[in-house]
């Protein structure tokens, strides 16, 4: 196969799929080691972005997923009716805030250091999918731990955790998650 066709492929398996495509994937699809293979994703990704394309490939984690450019999104508004994202209230970008940076944490946890019940905020970012269980504490009642989702990377243009801004404190973690939250409306 020529660099062409295997590039072809690559957008086959990313527009085909619709999720992130975990690297591992596609080089096994391409037959190529996962250098290779990223060296050649990184390649589309560069050639897209210098023709400014209509879509974009974009990394999570260790995955890729092809998706529109956000350049064009008005025009894409104009033709379909696009649902509003949720408005999320100070009391949910707080506990957000809180999973995001001490991930993986349990409800108590949480509640400890915001100082009140988060029962219905943690319901509420599990809804919107923010946030999800990401196992059991090995405790006594074995509570939940919590975690972030690939869509809290998404919705927050994040290409992994490791590329969130480092905080120190919790207020700062809160006023940058709400900055983050008011710059995509």
């Amino acid at each position: 196969m020529d660099k062409k066709n295997i590039e072809s492929i690559i957008e086959a398996i990313l527009f085909a799929n619709g999720e992130p495509v975990p690297l591992k994937n596609i080089a096994y699809a391409i037959e190529k080691k996962e250098d290779e293979a990223k060296d050649i994703i990184e390649h589309i990704i560069n050639k897209y972005e210098k023709e400014d394309r209509g879509i974009k490939i974009i990394k999570i984690d260790n995955s890729y997923q092809m998706c529109t450019n956000p350049n064009y999104f008005s025009y894409i508004k104009s033709l379909y009716a696009v649902p509003q994202k949720r408005t999320i209230s100070q009391t949910l970008l707080e506990t957000l805030a809180i999973v995001a940076y001490k991930q993986p944490i349990t409800k108590s946890q949480i509640e400890y250091i915001r100082g009140v019940s988060c029962e219905h905020a943690i319901n509420s970012l599990i809804k919107y999918e923010l946030i999800e269980e990401k196992g059991r504490l090995d405790a006594i009642g074995k509570p939940i731990l919590f975690g972030t989702t690939d869509y809290f990377l998404k919705y927050f243009g994040f290409s992994s955790l490791d590329s969130m801004p480092n905080i120190d404190n919790e207020e700062d973690i809160k006023k940058q998650v709400e900055d983050e939250i008011f710059n995509l409306k």
